[in-house]
């Protein structure tokens, strides 16, 4: 199977890409592989917004930027987030014109929200649902092209790679575990993160480090993968079996974090006290916690205009509700969780990673924006950048050599016999136990290296797995975990200097 566009991942990234080159190229195949429904992606449970500056009297780029680079502890590229940053206005007003709907004041103008790290107003959103609405919007568009296809439950296996060129990826058919020779000029991994590495995350299920862990089995460099952001304000809740986010745009609205006793605990450790950036609130939280010996902290909302607090966020107010939590009253149980990954596969301002004919963008991607911790809402907008930057630098590019000077062999199937799910199952949640214990949000070099042997073991196991059974997603999202935890414990432990989200004692 050919095709001129191979988008690997149908979140924002890959689809605003897919929606900006399809209208350039009518004549050109764009196809869109996803190992679930189209709709099933990090994008989709982004809650807060887009950080755009938009009011020019009380905002300026140059404080967009100042905040960028103080959360990016010192390890941001500065030119990346000028450019980010200043492109912002004009992607999201493309945005706005494939249907997306953003939140307005009174004023008819966009009703700007605050997050921390943020000193000014300037997040874009809808609702508590922001992620949800463009997912909805640009996903439209898509569906109306007819020279995009998507295949979903198709599940990406390798890349198709040979001397440091990618010809396309090898890709798994779930329904008929067929595997696909999917041949193709470009390649754009848009997979998002790696959440599910993690036993307490905020990702959705899909989020299984797949493309950084396919792009480093090719030879791509990937960097900074030690910086692991937590967001701070996942909602305990110790009898869910997943975690679900209240927004930092809470914490902007006017909400305050206290211990059980009631201690506005953060106006200890940062004078921006609640809205100081991710990496501080967490690392603080876990100090307070190793204190008191207590399971979570608090976030009260009882200071806060009730019917306010709805309008802005209602699925917040709904889930608390389920729970009998009444925010007019109780205080929300709060816990940091795994959220964002910093770092990822290596690419330059065009979205080009060390392989020819591969290019990375969104969280699965290592720009330089984000340094050692991820300012609140830029991740959105630096997918929107890195997609347009993506799409300026291939309509005037050719790719080099193309799918036709190399000899591409089928994947051969093994009709052996099935691997045992159980194993699957027990192994994937012994990682995300080892993960979360031994290299969470404070580090130390002993568990770093307990946690390597172990990683490794398992990676030998599944190798020799591989050889003799019949593979399927499961068995695959298992070694692509394996592999990404191996990355951030081996860059973890190279790392002698704590930075933002960064910290080994």
């Amino acid at each position: 199977m050919h095709t001129d566009y191979l988008i690997i991942g149908s979140g924002i990234a890959g689809l605003t890409f897919a929606i900006k080159i399809s209208a350039f190229f009518p004549d050109k195949i764009i196809t869109i592989v996803t190992k679930s429904t189209a709709e099933e992606t990090n994008t989709k449970y982004a809650q807060g917004g887009i950080a755009v500056v938009q009011n020019r009297t009380e905002d300026h780029f140059k404080k967009h930027i100042e905040d960028t680079l103080i959360c990016g502890d010192g390890l941001c590229n500065v030119e990346v987030v000028e450019m980010v940053i200043k492109q912002g206005p004009k992607r999201l007003q493309e945005l706005i014109d494939w249907g997306a709907k953003f939140d307005m004041n009174a004023k008819g103008h966009l009703d700007l929200g605050r997050e921390g790290g943020h000193s000014k107003n300037r997040v874009v959103h809808h609702k508590d649902q922001t992620g949800f609405e463009i997912e909805r919007a640009i996903l439209a568009q898509a569906n109306s092209r007819n020279n995009i296809q998507i295949l979903d439950f198709h599940f990406a296996l390798e890349l198709i790679s040979e001397k440091k060129q990618c010809f396309g990826a090898y890709v798994l058919n779930e329904k008929t575990n067929e595997i696909l020779t999917l041949q193709s000029d470009i390649t754009l991994l848009a997979t998002g993160g790696i959440g599910q590495v993690y036993g307490h995350t905020t990702n959705p299920a899909v989020a299984t480090g797949d493309g950084i862990a396919m792009a480093k089995r090719a030879g791509a460099v990937v960097r900074d993968m030690e910086f692991i952001q937590f967001h701070p304000t996942a909602l305990y809740d110790k009898n869910a079996t997943s975690t679900f986010l209240i927004s930092e745009a809470v914490r902007g609205f006017g909400a305050y974090l206290r211990t059980k006793k009631g201690n506005r605990f953060m106006l200890d450790y940062d004078e921006r006290a609640d809205l100081a950036s991710r990496d501080i609130v967490s690392q603080s939280i876990e100090t307070e916690l190793k204190k008191s010996g207590e399971s979570c902290v608090y976030l009260d909302c009882t200071h806060l205009n009730p019917d306010d607090f709805i309008k802005h966020f209602p699925m917040i107010y709904r889930r608390c509700k389920d729970l009998g939590i009444a925010i007019e009253k109780d205080w929300i149980p709060v816990l940091p969780a795994q959220h964002y990954v910093c770092g990822g596969i290596a690419v330059d301002r065009n979205g080009k990673t060390t392989i020819d004919n591969l290019f990375a963008c969104g969280e699965s991607s290592r720009t330089g924006l984000h340094g050692a911790n991820r300012l609140a809402s830029n991740s959105l907008l630096e997918a929107l950048v890195y997609a347009h930057n993506i799409y300026e630098f291939l309509i005037k590019s050719i790719p080099k050599n193309g799918v036709n000077g190399a000899e591409i062999m089928d994947w051969k199937l093994n009709e052996d016999c099935k691997i045992n799910p159980q194993y699957i199952l027990k192994t994937k949640a012994a990682l995300q136990h080892l993960m979360q214990n031994k290299v969470g949000i404070v580090r130390h070099d002993k568990d770093l290296l307990v946690a390597k042997s172990k990683l490794q073991s398992w990676k030998n196991e599944v190798a020799a797995m591989q050889e003799q059974h019949q593979i399927n997603k499961d068995f695959y999202e298992l070694k692509n975990m394996i592999d990404t935890g191996i990355l951030i414990v081996d860059q973890s432990i190279a790392r002698t200097e704590n930075r933002g989200g960064f910290l080994k004692t």
